[in-house]
């Protein structure tokens, strides 16, 4: 189940690329951390986020029919 929205998303690719660049600059293993929200952009689904009981994405509405 998602609970990352589009604008999250986003955000975390955002993030994930400064992360790298910043690792790259400084030669640091540290970069790697920018796979945490680069992985989870990708699956649209944070465990932090089920944990706590956030969602940021938009629900479609249910069709009773």
């Amino acid at each position: 189940m998602k609970n990352i929205g589009k604008l999250d998303t986003s955000i975390r690719i955002i993030l994930a690329l400064v992360i790298f660049g910043a690792g790259y600059y400084y030669q640091s293993w540290w970069g790697l951390v920018g796979l945490i929200p680069l992985i989870t952009a990708s699956i649209s689904w944070c465990p932090l986020y089920s944990f706590i009981g956030i969602k940021t994405c938009r629900v479609a509405p249910k069709v009773i029919s």
